[in-house]
């Protein structure tokens, strides 16, 4: 079954949700440094919410997938996630090692992207496992926020906060390992290939050539999996004739 079409337009309806979604991130993080005006803050994290909604609803929905859209929307996430850890570490609110360890996933996912794309893929699709990190991290802040404030709904918000933070940073962490397997994966199936096409150029065999024997070589422009997650088109043009798909990872 075909998948959307991604096109490179600029200038729809859910790229223009993902801008403004990014402008409220410095906003957010003001109202909970400055004025620690928690439920302003929290209203503009909600609006954050809603709008990562509906921009995806709108893009399937207008067929107004792209690129930019692919860039921004992941990006947002994150610096959401990393502004309120940031105020909630200042505030006392969270430790710190808590936003170490987060932030030191994503350190180690953008530390691997030169590598994927010296074999010539870009970043790897969004998983099902960070979308459900990124869902229960987002969820955890307003609560952990609300914790603050002496009464039983505070209490309540503390163990319910607490409990999404902890399934959110396992999650995140879980995410990473399956990018990692899958970009393995994938860098093993190029060199395999460009193996298969060295050793038919010195015996004289055409590529693809399979008389004398079958062959098992993999096509390094089909897509992989990992437990069900589609894998990273290539990207390219490149001298090996492969191009870039567009996905981000979370």
């Amino acid at each position: 079954m075909a998948g959307p079409v991604v096109s490179d337009r600029i200038w729809t309806v859910p790229n223009l949700l993902s801008m403004l979604r990014l402008l409220g991130v410095p906003l957010f993080l003001w109202l909970v440094l400055v004025p620690e005006a928690d439920w302003w803050a929290l209203l503009v994290l909600a609006f954050a919410g809603v709008s990562d909604w509906l921009d995806g609803k709108i893009a399937r929905a207008w067929n107004q997938a792209s690129r930019l859209g692919q860039f921004l929307d992941p990006l947002a996430d994150r610096l959401y996630i990393f502004a309120a850890l940031l105020g909630l570490v200042i505030r006392g609110i969270v430790p710190w090692w808590l936003m170490a360890i987060l932030v030191l996933r994503d350190v180690l996912i953008i530390g691997a992207l030169p590598l994927l794309r010296h074999f010539g893929y870009g970043p790897l699709p969004v998983n099902f496992a960070g979308k459900a990190a990124t869902l229960c991290l987002l969820y955890s802040f307003p609560l952990l926020f609300v914790a603050e404030y002496a009464s039983l709904v505070a209490d309540v918000a503390r163990i319910i906060g607490w409990a999404f933070a902890l399934w959110g940073t396992a999650l995140y962490w879980w995410a990473g390992s399956l990018y990692a397997v899958q970009g393995l994966r994938l860098i093993d199936q190029t060199r395999r290939a460009e193996r298969t096409d060295h050793e038919g150029v010195r015996t004289g065999v055409p590529d693809g050539d399979t008389r004398g024997g079958h062959t098992d070589r993999h096509d390094p422009t089909a897509p992989a999996t990992v437990d069900g997650d589609p894998g990273a088109e290539p990207e390219g043009p490149d001298p090996r004739g492969r191009r870039d798909q567009g996905g981000t990872m979370p």
